[in-house]
Formats: C-alpha cells, sequence, structure tokens
C-alpha cells in the first residue's frame, strides 16, 4: 500500500490539512477520530483542520504519513503574531529508507527501500505484492523468479540481502510455559488453545471433551471456548498443581481488503446471465446476493482479463489468495469455491470440475447461550412493546433472523398454538411453538400498532428491517449489563438448549429448528451440564475388585 500524503490547502476560504490516499476503508474510519475530519468530492480526499492539535494527533494514528514540502508555511517577514494566527507547524514524521534492504523469510520477499515512483509500479507488477502499514515496507511473495527480477530490478542499489530457509515463526504469548504452567488462550474463532507439559491426566480428560483436538505442528491441544470448559481446564490445572494463566488472542494480521470499485478503474459488476441463472434455478435471495458478490471479487482480481479466459490454474491462485493475504474463514472459502463453480459448470454448462485447492476444515465451536435469568433481564430492559415483542418472538420460537422478519400476520394460529415458518432456510417450511405470554404480548402489539401485512413493518408499511432488529438488541443488551458478546441467532441457540435441559427429546427440538440432520441438533447437548450431577459412573456400581 503507498503511503499517505498531507499538504496544506485552502479549502472554502478556510485554512484545511488535506489527506490524500488510495481507498481504504480502515484508515477513513482512523481519520473518523479526528474532531471535525470530513471528505470532499472536490478535493477527492480528507481534510483536517490546520491546527497544531489535530496534526499532532494525524501524526499519532498515521506514523507512516508523508507531509509534502509545501505543508509547511513560510514564517512571516517581520512583527510579532498573536498566538492564535501563528501558522501550524507540520511534523514530517516519514522517514525514508535509506538504501534497499532485501530480506526473503520462507514465502515472502520484505523489502525496504526509498519512496519512488517507478520502483512502485515495479513491485505492483508483480502478483499479490502489497505494502505493510505497520512495518512500512514492501510484502512480495517469494515465487518462483521473483528474487532474480527484484535482484535483476535493483541491481547495485540493494544495500542489504538476507536469505533464511524457513520463516521465523512469531507468537503474541506473553507467558513463558514452562513445567509447572498451564496456559489457556482463547482464539478468534471461538477456540481455546490449552498449552502444557506432558501431563497425562491433563491429557485424558481433554480428549473427553467434544471436538477437541491435538496441534502436533504446535504442540497444543484445542477445544471450543466456553465459560464451563475454561472453568473445567482452570480446576484441572489446581488438581494437577499448575499455575494457571488465560490470555485472548489479539488479532495483529494484516488483512489484505476486498477489492472495491475504488481500486480498480474497470470494476466490473457480477454478469446478468449470472444471476439469471440463479434465479432460473429457484436460489434464495440471500444465497443469489451471496454468490453475485463472491463471484464479482473473483472476476475483478483478474479485472485485465475476459472472465472466459480464466484458467484453473487462476482459479487456484485466486483460491490460494484468499487463504493466505485476505485471511478469509474456512466457510467463506468454500461459498466461494462454490461461487465460481458454479459459473462454470452451471452458467456455461461445463463440466464438474475439482480444483487443486483443498476444501478446508471447518474447526467446531460451540454457540453462545445465554442462561434463563439472563434472557428475562434482556426483555426486562426493553420498554418499548414492538421492541419486547420481536425479541419475545425470536426466543420463544426459535427463529433465524430473516425468518423473524418475513413472519406475516396470517401465519400466527392462535387455534393451535403454533407459528408456520414458511420458505425458510432449504425452502422448507415448518411449525414452531407459540407462547402463551408471546400471544398476550402479541394481541397488545397488534391494536397499538396496527400491522396490516407483516407481523412487523417499519415505518413506510414494509417488513421491519435486519438491521434495525440487530440495533434493538444491541440496545436490550447494553441497558441489561449482560456482558456476552450475542446475535439475534443467539437468542435461537438458547431456545434449543433450553428446551434441552427441560427434558425435551432431541427429535422435537431438531424439527422446531428446521435443521434436515439430527446431527446439527447434537450440537446443543455439548452445551447443556444439567442433569450431569445425576448421572453416576458404571465404576461406581461395581462391587467385587
Amino acid at each position: 500500500m503507498i503511503p499517505m500524503e498531507a499538504n496544506l490547502v485552502e479549502h472554502k476560504g478556510e485554512s484545511r490539512i488535506k489527506v490524500s490516499f488510495p481507498y481504504n476503508q480502515t484508515r477513513a474510519n482512523k481519520l473518523r477520530q479526528i474532531p471535525d475530519a470530513k471528505w470532499s468530492k472536490t478535493l477527492k480526499a480528507w481534510h483536517i483542520p490546520h491546527n497544531q492539535s489535530s496534526i499532532d494527533l494525524l501524526n499519532e494514528l498515521f506514523p507512516e504519513l508523508h507531509f509534502a514540502a509545501s505543508s509547511v508555511p513560510d514564517k512571516p517577514a517581520s512583527g510579532q503574531m498573536p498566538d492564535h494566527e501563528k501558522p501550524v507547524v507540520v511534523k514530517n514524521s516519514y522517514k525514508p529508507h535509506v538504501g534497499i534492504s532485501v530480506i526473503v523469510t520462507g514465502r515472502r520477499i520484505i523489502l525496504k527501500l526509498p519512496k519512488n515512483q517507478s520502483d512502485t509500479q515495479f513491485i505492483l507488477g508483480l502478483r499479490y505484492s502489497r505494502w505493510d502499514v505497520k512495518q512500512l515496507c514492501w510484502i512480495v511473495p517469494n515465487f518462483p523468479g521473483n528474487l532474480d527480477l527484484i535482484k535483476d530490478h535493483f541491481k547495485e542499489r540493494i544495500t542489504e540481502l538476507q536469505v533464511y530457509d524457513e520463516i521465523v515463526s512469531t507468537s503474541n504469548v506473553s507467558h513463558k510455559v514452562g513445567k509447572d504452567d498451564l496456559l489457556a488462550i482463547k482464539t478468534k474463532r471461538g477456540r481455546l488453545k490449552v498449552i502444557f507439559g506432558f501431563n497425562k491426566a491433563l491429557t485424558i480428560a481433554l480428549k473427553t471433551i467434544p471436538y477437541s483436538s491435538w496441534n502436533v505442528q504446535n504442540k497444543w491441544w484445542s477445544i471450543p471456548y466456553s465459560d464451563h470448559f475454561l472453568d473445567q481446564i482452570r480446576q484441572l490445572a489446581q488438581e494437577q498443581k499448575l499455575a494457571f494463566h488465560y490470555e485472548e488472542e489479539k488479532d495483529e494480521s494484516n488483512k489484505t481488503a476486498r477489492i472495491t470499485p475504488f481500486d480498480i478503474p474497470n470494476y466490473r459488476t457480477c454478469p446478468d446471465t449470472y444471476i439469471l441463472k440463479l434465479r432460473e434455478l429457484r436460489y434464495s435471495e440471500n444465497t443469489i446476493k451471496t454468490y453475485s458478490g463472491l463471484f464479482e471479487e473473483f472476476i475483478n482480481f483478474y479485472h485485465k482479463f475476459e472472465i472466459d479466459r480464466i484458467d484453473e490454474s487462476m482459479i487456484t491462485a485466486f483460491m490460494r489468495y484468499l487463504v493466505i493475504d485476505r485471511k478469509v474463514s474456512s466457510s467463506y472459502q468454500n461459498q466461494s469455491i462454490n461461487a465460481v463453480k458454479f459459473y462454470y459448470e452451471r452458467v456455461l454448462g461445463g463440466n464438474r470440475k475439482v480444483y487443486t485447492v483443498e476444501r478446508p476444515r471447518t474447526e467446531k465451536t460451540l454457540p453462545v447461550v445465554l442462561s434463563a435469568d439472563e434472557v428475562g433481564e434482556l426483555l426486562k430492559a426493553t420498554d418499548n412493546l414492538k421492541h419486547k415483542a420481536i425479541l419475545m418472538l425470536a426466543y420463544s420460537a426459535g427463529l433465524r433472523l430473516g425468518e423473524l422478519i418475513n413472519v406475516k400476520i396470517s401465519d400466527i394460529d392462535s387455534k393451535r398454538m403454533q407459528i408456520r415458518v414458511a420458505q425458510a432456510k432449504g425452502k422448507k417450511d415448518r411449525y414452531t411453538l407459540l407462547s402463551v405470554r408471546l400471544l398476550k404480548v402479541l394481541r397488545a402489539y397488534f391494536v397499538e400498532y396496527k400491522p396490516k401485512e407483516w407481523l412487523f413493518e417499519g415505518a413506510t408499511g414494509m417488513q421491519y428491517s435486519a438491521r434495525s432488529i440487530q440495533q434493538i438488541l444491541r440496545d436490550a443488551v447494553k441497558k441489561s449489563g449482560i456482558k456476552k458478546k450475542i446475535s439475534v441467532h443467539t437468542l435461537r441457540h438458547s431456545f434449543a438448549t433450553h428446551l434441552l435441559e427441560s427434558g425435551t427429546d432431541l427429535r422435537y427440538i431438531q424439527s422446531l429448528l428446521g435443521h434436515s440432520s439430527s446431527k446439527t441438533t447434537e450440537v446443543y447437548t455439548h452445551i447443556t451440564t444439567k442433569g450431569f450431577d445425576q448421572i453416576q459412573s458404571p465404576l461406581d456400581k461395581l462391587e467385587n475388585f
């Protein structure tokens, strides 16, 4: 990524600092932290007040920033100015690198060099090269021939060349794990890394936890994160007389941003033939939106090529880019593979193909669940009748967010105490529970708001938006003081878990949730712990030994 540049400008009769850089959402969000920072359509750039406090904050937020020479106003020839009229001297915090440093570490080539337009264009010509904002250096993949091209371009200007056979791994772990220590790290993906020296009792205990796995390369155990499992690990550490340490993983990875219309001059939208084929095959609107967006990302990655000229090797390279540079999740990668395959197999009518990039194994995580008391606090914190009815329906019927929006008045069957969920995920209809307490609230809501078609309607009479419901939940969570990171789907998970804890058969829960496979529903058996204290081990029943 090319460094940012700032210079002094006169905008609408006011002295401002113009900040120029290629489109980058992260940088834009940072700039908003500066008071009175604005985007100008005329300047086609951000600009901030020309005062010392704003410039100091700009320097602090963007240490890589380069100030143009024009940003330093000339001093007055004579006389003394009042403090409020004194020109603000902008400190240039950008210090260009002297000489060219080339460091090869496994799959990456790190380049540090002075700012030069021709050199920048050369590096951008190397596929998947990127500017590292934090380290102020270029990162180039160590593909065959790239190092030779770099040597040939820079020649005698290279002042440092270091080659390492392997990538030197680094860790964010602050505790050193000794033989008397146990370290548990909560990852960003909802897993718990458990690191300790050899301990047979601990190993046996970890094997009993659902979806546990041993990482051979890193020498640690990985289990799904939950408060229950964390307490269990802490207790095991105490029993084994190990010092327990807990950390939460920091996200310090530099992800490459998705390509946007601001990044390339000839940005292409998803072809109409692709969307029409999805509609022809009766794919849901959510799937059409997802697939078309993913395919759009793919064709703009190769924006210099005609779509039909993209071959299998290029598709494989794009999938690797998603994993290595974009650092997308397993589900995102799988969906992207399906979106690309759909075009070549269904739209063009080609044969089914298998690409060499293996589909990732999804890490098993356990959903966050609220206790019955927490659900009560959540509803108690919601004063608005309409908002309360929305949250009560989501929880009492176990509905997905999309299903909640699509409920019509005609779907409420108060005689049979059922709610019809029409054309839900997988284009399936089902019936779920209508709570007695919810029915009373819905009747009061109906009298006050008088909806016409949809159960929950916006100001214009159309369906209530997903964002509005998400905001209702966020406000309720904040007001109730619940610290868990939850979403509308958490209420669905809580519905299923509480039914299981009250003794409802798993097959009935599967039907109420609309799961095709019982294996999907079985995840809730790993969350609930109710009744464990009533189960007696078969070993305790043996007498003759």
